[in-house]
This record gives structure tokens, C-alpha cells and sequence, in this order.
């Protein structure tokens, strides 16, 4: 389940990547998208559930993630738009590190030193794979990978207090809904001028790419974790920029420079530096349930 919903995650990058260049303009392929996976994050928290309350004291916080989902959300379709997917899936490996350094930021966290040579492992490995990108994707589209990145960061944050008191698929099905509302107001142009005559590969890519990577990982995920705890199932997910470049490079034909590679590896090592050895030098006992939250987090739907 695990490696499953790694691999579907994983493929999301390119399978979006396709859709914006198949006809799907970026605005509203995000607000469709995400529309039909609410519906469908709905229905199964219902029927779970039976219930989507949220207490007032929490409502901040659920604003606030809302408001980076919608933020990382603009910044994903146009990186994509602009930029290749095999890139961009190892800018968005960032994401751990920017978590980290907003941890450390709000929460007045020491990390040990391994975390800033994890940090500064993957600094250079952003600046390898700028200077390596070059035309095809180039530092607009650099830049707007490491705006998705810090946005789901923050997101990571903000919801990690609401896993104490709801489930994930509770906070899912909500900051979702909520999140989704500007992003539709801002989509209107695009919504009302998109044409909706694709072929059937890029409707099947659509469908993945809803039920996939917004519904199925959650349901994969969160299960195998109340299997083998967080810590180990974490592990997993550094696999993610691997099989993404993969895919990147065996669907859409996409190849990597040089320096590229040799930029991934490094974010590769300072992804796994940070995961493995990351330790906070304050109250063990009181940060082990904050740090499992947070690492769950991190993989509540995809960007």
C-alpha cells in the first residue's frame, strides 16, 4: 500500500503535466480537478464519519491551510505550464526542508546539525538544477516549483494541530472544500473558456488524476500507516522524486542535463538527511506526536 500510493503520487506530476499540454488550460484543469475529488472526499468522509464539524477555536487554522492550498495550487499548474516535469519534481522535493525551517521559525524548534547539512545539501542541489535547466524549464518555472514546495510546506504546518482532534480524511474533505473557493473565483475566465473536446487518453489521464493521487493515496496511505506507524512509512515517500523524474522521462520523453542529475542527488541526500536524522533538541516525549503529525501531513493529497 505503501509503495502504491508512492507511485501514484509520483506519477501525478507527469500525468498533469500532459494535461496541460493536451488542451487543458491551468486554471481549470485545477479547479475541476479538485472540485471532482472533493465530491468524492465527501462522500467517503460521510459515509465514514458521518459528520464534517470542526470546532470554532480551530477555524484559523483551517483558514489558513485553506488559503495555502490555494496558493500552492497556482503556483503548481503554472510551474507546470512553464516548466518540465522532470525538473520540477525534484524542486518540489524541497518541501521537507522548507517544513523544517517554518517548524524551527514558529515553533522556536532547535534541530540538529544534521538538519542544516541536509538544508544546505539541497540548496545546492536547487541551484545544480537551475543552472542545469536552462530553456527547458528556466527560472520562472524553477522559481514557481519552489513556490509550490514552500506553500504545501506551510500547509503541512497549519494542519498539523487539527490531526489531534479530527481525522485526516475530516480535515481533508474540509480545508479542500474551502481552499477550492477562491481558486474557482479566480478560474472563472479560464473555465468559461475551455474546450472540453479531448481525446479519450488525455479524459483518461483527467480521471487518474482525480481519483489517484487526490482520493485513492489518502485511503492507501493512512491505512498501511496505522500498520507500521508513521516513522517507517515516511521512509517511503523519498522515493517520490525518483519514480517521478522516472516517469517524467518514460511518458513525456523529457531528458535531464548534467547538472540536473547531479542537483537531484544532492536534494535527494539532504531529503534523506533531514527524514532519517532529523531529531528536535527540545521535550522528546512532547515533539514525538507533533513531528507524526506533521510528517502525515506532508502527504495529505498532492499538489
Amino acid at each position: 500500500m505503501l509503495l502504491g500510493a508512492v507511485l501514484l503520487w509520483a506519477l501525478n506530476v507527469t500525468v498533469s503535466k500532459y494535461m496541460l499540454e493536451h488542451g487543458w488550460r491551468p486554471l481549470a484543469y485545477g479547479t475541476i480537478r479538485y472540485f471532482a475529488a472533493i465530491c468524492l472526499f465527501w462522500i467517503y468522509t460521510y459515509h465514514r464519519e458521518r459528520s464534517f464539524r470542526i470546532e470554532r477555536r480551530d477555524l484559523k487554522l483551517v483558514g489558513g491551510a485553506a488559503a495555502a492550498l490555494f496558493v500552492n495550487q497556482l503556483f503548481f499548474v503554472y510551474s507546470l505550464k512553464v516548466g518540465q516535469a522532470s525538473t520540477l519534481v525534484l524542486v518540489f522535493g524541497t518541501t521537507p526542508i522548507f517544513a523544517g525551517l517554518l517548524t524551527l521559525a514558529f515553533r522556536t524548534e532547535r534541530l540538529q546539525r544534521s538538519f542544516w547539512l541536509g538544508a544546505a545539501l539541497t540548496f545546492v542541489g536547487v541551484v545544480l538544477v537551475g543552472v542545469g535547466a536552462g530553456a527547458s524549464t528556466g527560472y520562472e518555472g524553477i522559481l514557481l516549483g519552489l513556490g509550490t514546495a514552500f506553500t504545501w510546506a506551510i500547509y503541512t504546518i497549519a494542519i498539523a494541530p487539527l490531526m489531534r482532534s479530527y481525522s485526516p480524511y475530516r480535515v481533508s474533505a474540509v480545508v479542500l472544500a474551502i481552499g477550492w473557493i477562491p481558486l474557482a473565483l479566480v478560474s472563472i475566465p479560464q473555465v468559461s473558456a475551455q474546450q472540453f473536446s479531448f481525446g479519450w487518453k488525455v479524459w483518461l489521464g483527467f480521471g487518474y488524476a482525480v481519483i489517484g493521487p487526490l482520493f485513492l493515496t489518502n485511503i492507501l496511505w493512512f491505512t498501511a500507516v496505522a500498520i507500521v506507524g508513521t516513522s517507517r512509512a515516511t521512509l517511503f515517500n523519498n522515493l517520490q522524486p525518483f519514480f517521478g523524474v522516472l516517469f517524467a522521462i518514460l511518458i513525456l520523453s523529457e531528458s535531464l542535463r548534467a547538472a540536473e542529475i547531479v542537483g537531484g542527488l544532492f536534494i535527494f541526500a539532504g531529503i534523506v538527511l533531514e527524514r532519517v536524522r532529523r531529531r528536535p533538541l527540545a521535550d522528546p516525549a512532547a515533539r514525538r506526536g507533533d513531528a507524526a503529525e506533521a510528517d502525515i501531513g506532508e502527504l495529505i493529497g498532492p499538489e
